[in-house]
């Protein structure tokens, strides 16, 4: 088949797009808001763009608020900072409740009985629950143009500058098992993936 995604043209009962770009790794990102109220919310248009410095990004849709915007990026682009917590297959039903569109008064972290453990290097606070976060300086945001209003993005850039891994997940050889952390990827429509033993596989670059 072929479609134009302008036309709306691809005789579908749902839009194939989600379901192309896939697996799509989550970004569960921390904030907190002017008055150190946090929240938290799964991105799965989500990302690294770069290695040195290390650069994570997310995009996200209009928000409910009056002023149009989702909290997360709000709370962000006041704050200059976040943490992205990696969503796994142990936090798939936690991740799914904070998606929730809930007051912006609401803390996610309690409302989905997560625990809320301090940073080092920035005052949104980590999951407890996440084995690995990343704490992030925002850079900017990049407005991407929609059809309509309502199908605006903002895409969040932001460097990484501290990284928690769970001691538990680092093998003898120093590497990080993928396997046991089991981090979950978004596909389409409701589904979602795991990575795990079972789904790993090696290929060796080309010299």
């Amino acid at each position: 088949m072929f479609y134009e995604p302008s036309k709306k043209n691809h005789g579908l009962p749902k839009n194939p797009f989600n379901s192309l770009i896939v697996p799509r790794p989550i970004g569960w990102i921390s904030s907190v808001d002017i008055n150190n109220i946090a929240n938290l919310a799964p991105y799965s248009f989500f990302n690294a763009v770069s290695y040195q410095p290390p650069t994570v990004m997310f995009s996200g849709g209009a928000g409910s608020s009056e002023d149009g915007m989702k909290d997360t990026i709000r709370n962000i682009e006041a704050s200059g900072e976040f943490v992205c917590n990696i969503a796994t297959w142990h936090t798939r039903e936690q991740m799914n409740q904070s998606s929730a569109a809930v007051p912006p008064e609401t803390d996610e972290i309690e409302l989905t009985g997560l625990t809320s453990i301090a940073s080092e290097l920035v005052n949104a606070p980590r999951i407890a629950q996440a084995p690995v976060h990343l704490e992030c300086r925002y850079l900017k945001t990049v407005d991407i143009p929609g059809w309509t209003k309502a199908d605006e993005y903002k895409m969040v850039i932001g460097e990484v500058i501290g990284i928690h891994i769970n001691d538990e997940l680092i093998t003898e050889e120093g590497l990080v098992d993928i396997a046991k952390m089991m981090p979950i990827g978004r596909l389409g429509y409701d589904d979602y993936t795991r990575v795990d033993s079972g789904s790993l596989f090696k290929i060796t670059r080309p010299r």
